[in-house]
């Protein structure tokens, strides 16, 4: 999240964590640099940063959906989701859901917030099931990380469509990190140790500072002023999975996790209030081969 002071005054990080993170030296950092507690993984601890949050009376210019876990054996969140969905996605849904007012006085013309959520390539091969969100049928880890990673997409086309429709100067925009070397593979199954740092050393693992590049790309390249609705790889446009630009799918699922995160859904309201321009405008160029 980046914040400034009242005025515009003095750039600010604002880093929501479980643990303080280590690595992090704030005198290194070129701004200032504060933490806050959260837990994705709780509704309750999301709404309790939230308040925090709003409290040091901050405008909001990039909030970063980024949290999540990949591939876990099933289990579930403090609420009772499927964990690959009430963290990876339903905890990112509520948290911007609930800052959507501040994001909103923060944007203005020529200088629009903006929300980016990080997804990934696993989208591609993942189906989003409404009736078993939580994957309680038949548990399979990579099929859970995939459907949360797909939600994200579809949830950041359906806001950009409700940005756009309130003549809000915020974008909304998704990116895709690649494949980077983290934590997030010691669930994967690489065989012996040897294999595991073997893969990862491979050239198609970037760096945890590599993968991050599209993330800070979409929320401060210039030319993404006041273009959202994207999926980012690589610094670049390209295509999602083909079913993400589907709008009745996109509401469906706002619908569902508007009702399971326990807030009102504006859906309607928000296209009734709809400027009288064409949509493919306010969202900017429709991507390449659509």
């Amino acid at each position: 999240m980046i914040t400034s002071r009242p005025g515009g005054r003095g750039t600010r990080l604002q880093l929501s964590c479980r643990p303080r993170p280590r690595g992090v030296n704030a005198p290194l950092c070129p701004f200032a640099v504060d933490f806050l507690y959260c837990d994705l993984a709780s509704l309750r601890s999301v709404q309790l940063f939230v308040d925090a949050f709003k409290k040091k009376n901050l405008p909001l210019h990039v909030l970063v959906n980024n949290a999540g876990v990949m591939m876990v054996p099933q289990r579930k969140t403090a609420d009772g989701f499927e964990e690959h969905f009430g963290l990876n996605y339903l905890g990112h849904f509520l948290l911007t859901h609930l800052l959507l007012d501040t994001l909103a006085q923060s944007g203005r013309a020529g200088h629009s917030a903006r929300v980016v959520s990080v997804s990934s390539a696993t989208h591609y091969v993942g189906d989003l099931d409404l009736d078993d969100l939580q994957s309680s049928t038949c548990y399979s880890p990579h099929r859970a990380y995939a459907q949360s990673k797909l939600a994200l997409v579809l949830f950041t086309y359906h806001l950009q469509g409700l940005l756009a429709a309130q003549g809000h100067h915020v974008t909304a925009n998704v990116a895709d990190p690649g494949v980077v070397n983290t934590d997030l593979y010691r669930h994967v199954f690489w065989g012996t140790g040897l294999l595991r740092k073997l893969m990862m050393s491979w050239c198609f693992f970037k760096t945890p500072d590599e993968g991050a590049w599209t993330s800070v790309y979409a929320a401060v390249a210039p030319e993404l002023e006041g273009v959202g609705g994207r999926y980012l790889y690589n610094e670049r446009e390209t295509e999602s999975l083909a079913v993400t630009y589907d709008p009745e799918l996109q509401r469906q699922l706002w619908a569902r996790s508007c009702l399971m995160a326990g807030v009102p859904d504006v859906t309607p309201d928000a296209r009734r209030a709809q400027p009288a321009r064409h949509e493919d405008e306010a969202l900017g160029p429709a991507p390449a081969g659509l």
